[in-house]
């Protein structure tokens, strides 16, 4: 039998504006209001809102709960303080990626963890594993049938959010937090994204979704599905996990390196440290690919005849007007400005290997 969708909490929203609905790991979700391309540079320009509630919530707590995320996850979350949040990777024994996610720490023994729609269930039973076999001592909490999370993001977002919020989230650094009201519905606020803008995630009781979703439009913040995600994502190089990284994946393979800390133990560490030591076999780069064809996951990257890697994203960039991709390559092939070839249906297109990422946005 047919999968039955689950639906966010403003799902009638969604209809009311005439998005196009699509299947989107186990959800309903909009891929596009106007178009993928204007949803982009609405982002990029002014500011845009998504509805991110597919994404899972997840609280931990207890007086092991800092020892629990510390085992799961590659970063430090010892060191983190309250109100901030780190990005990290949650791996399996052999250093695969299981899901890449933030986790905010809200007090001492309290934590909020993101994590894909995708591996919600795969992290919830990864956490529980580990909470039943070493830390009995902490309580999860899957809020996220019960929430909604917005994401804000674009140049003009802070001004904005600042007008519906008392606590005046443009004081907040990158990747901190405070819990609030927006327009005077109790709200969590996260400075964090997924487009390479500046921004803010809002999660927010789902009965209260839909009002504060209308409020964002009234103060001119545009629609924009995962269509426009995808592509923002993209020029800002940042991975997607089932497309870019995988249980399969390490995140030293990634170009994850950053967000590993190998001097403590962690699920996973000793087959990083081996990997680090005997060296990779594949390594995640950008491309700048010639011509109108579309590179997609899975092309095959070729040079001097032979296949050295495969596509895992590609699309169009509105935003540089050109054709942009990430994909894994054999290590000698991953130096930028190299120039490899992308097999698109048996037609070959020039590419050249460069630095990630392809836009980074000015700041102040």
């Amino acid at each position: 039998m047919p999968q039955t969708l689950m639906r966010t909490a403003l799902y009638q929203t969604h209809l009311g504006l005439k998005a196009r609905l699509v299947p989107f790991a186990g959800w309903e979700m909009p891929v596009q209001y106007t178009g993928i391309l204007a949803e982009s540079r609405a982002v990029r320009t002014k500011g845009g809102i998504f509805d991110v509630s597919h994404m899972g919530r997840i609280y931990i707590s207890g007086p092991e709960a800092t020892d629990l995320l510390d085992w799961i996850q590659t970063g430090n979350i010892g060191t983190l303080r309250e109100g901030r949040a780190r990005y990290s990777l949650v791996c399996n024994e052999e250093g695969g990626i299981l899901d890449d996610t933030v986790t905010y720490r809200l007090a001492e023994d309290r934590y909020l963890l993101i994590c894909n729609a995708a591996n919600r269930d795969t992290i919830v039973s990864w956490i529980g594993r580990w909470r039943n076999e070493r830390y009995p001592q902490t309580t999860i909490n899957d809020v996220t049938l019960d929430t909604v999370m917005i994401a804000v993001q674009g140049p003009a977002v802070a001004v904005i959010v600042d007008g519906l919020c008392p606590q005046q989230p443009s004081s907040l650094r990158f990747f901190a937090s405070t819990e609030g009201a927006v327009a005077e519905r109790k709200a969590f606020i996260g400075r964090t994204g997924y487009t390479g803008e500046d921004g803010f995630e809002l999660v927010l009781d789902a009965a209260d979704g839909p009002q504060i979703w209308q409020t964002l439009m009234d103060h001119e913040m545009a629609p924009c599905g995962l269509g426009a995600r995808d592509v923002l994502r993209l020029e800002a190089g940042l991975a997607l996990h089932g497309n870019d990284m995988d249980s399969t994946t390490s995140p030293l393979e990634a170009g994850l390196d950053r967000f590993v800390r190998l001097e403590k133990e962690f699920a996973g560490a000793d087959a990083l440290r081996h990997q680090q030591e005997t060296g990779l076999k594949r390594k995640l780069v950008g491309l700048f690919v010639e011509g109108r064809s579309i590179p997609r996951h899975d092309h095959p990257l070729r040079a001097q005849g032979q296949v050295v890697g495969r596509v895992t994203s590609g699309g169009y960039s509105p935003t540089l007007d050109r054709n942009i991709a990430m994909g894994y390559v054999q290590p000698q092939w991953a130096d930028p400005g190299q120039s490899l070839q992308v097999d698109i249906r048996g037609r070959l297109t020039e590419a050249l290997v460069t630095t990630l990422p392809f836009y980074t946005r000015k700041r102040d």
